[in-house]
């Protein structure tokens, strides 16, 4: 296990490192970023000032090793915009980011697990289909086009819940559903198709066969073994809810990290949009290490592989 970790470990630094240089890069994508910054008015004096306070006129391979250096020290500069530091700026507005991806996540696993027993336990049935068509509808539907629908819906022909903000926990009930239920198709089929295979095994059949109940067969016997690669699953589909955020909380004008993405993009605020990047990055990176490490400790079998 211990070999194991160092390789997962040694791919995530790497993985790390490759995801910082393309953020890093993104600076210079539009072109030079102290033009950018000075304006479309200014003089070639003021572009050189700026290039002088922001480092622009060093070397690129200079440039991208201090940012990395103050970046793994959680200094990410200066925002354009806010004119205050980034990692305040990130500090300030992640609970909202993170309150958003743990009840998204809690509203999947609730609506997910049931209906992958449900599914498994009436297999081809009504049931079945009904569950299988909530999840091709869930990965069919873009999620932009279901926050609008839900508040064209409850905010304003039903007017039960806010529209936009995040002032109250009735603020978070929309964007919980459409980021949950954006990750409830993979939980959903994932935990039916467990189900199957495991009550086909052969110690559920010995269990039935000593007479014990269809409930304990199922919940003590089958959907304990069929529930771990929905537990594994989970860590890899926060790291996604994060970076989605992005979108739902820039249609639901939730003050978080990633409508702060939002806003730094649309005013050329480059620090802050390289941090919250880098950031969510790192969160799906950490989060997929972390599952790499959990499957490996439930199936020793993968540590060979």
């Amino acid at each position: 296990m211990l070999v194991y970790t160092a390789k997962r470990l040694l791919l995530a630094v790497l993985v790390s490192l490759t995801v910082s240089a393309l953020v890093f890069s993104l600076l210079y994508l539009s072109g030079d970023p102290a033009t950018a910054l000075a304006g479309e008015r200014a003089n070639e004096a003021d572009i050189q000032a700026i290039k002088a306070a922001y480092g622009f006129d060093q070397p690129v391979y200079i440039q991208y090793f201090k940012w990395l250096a103050g970046a793994v020290q959680g200094e990410f500069g200066e925002s354009v915009y806010f004119r205050m530091p980034v990692i305040d700026l990130i500090v300030e507005r992640l609970p909202v980011t993170m309150m958003l991806g743990v009840s998204a996540m809690t509203f999947a696993l609730l609506l997910s697990i049931p209906l992958g027993v449900l599914a498994a336990m009436y297999q081809n049935s009504l049931i079945d289909r009904a569950a299988l068509l909530l999840a091709v509808v869930g990965q069919a539907m873009p999620s932009f086009w279901f926050a609008l629908m839900l508040i064209v819906l409850f905010a304003y022909w039903v007017p039960i819940l806010p529209a936009s903000g995040s002032d109250s926990w009735q603020h978070f009930v929309l964007p919980t559903i459409v980021l949950g239920y954006y990750a409830t198709p993979a939980f959903m089929r994932l935990t039916r198709t467990g189900l199957l295979d495991v009550l086909s095994s052969d110690y559920v059949r010995t269990a039935r066969a000593k007479g014990l109940s269809p409930a304990k067969v199922l919940f003590k016997h089958a959907l304990r073994n069929a529930i771990i690669p929905v537990v594994s699953l989970a860590a890899v589909q926060f790291g996604f809810m994060l970076t989605g955020s992005i979108i739902i909380e820039t249609v639901f004008a939730l003050h978080g990290a990633g409508f702060l993405a939002w806003e730094s993009i649309s005013r050329s605020d480059f620090p802050t949009v390289q941090a919250v990047l880098l950031l969510f990055s790192w969160f799906y990176i950490i989060l997929t290490f972390l599952a790499d490490l959990l499957n490996a400790w439930l199936n020793p079998r993968i540590r060979v592989a």
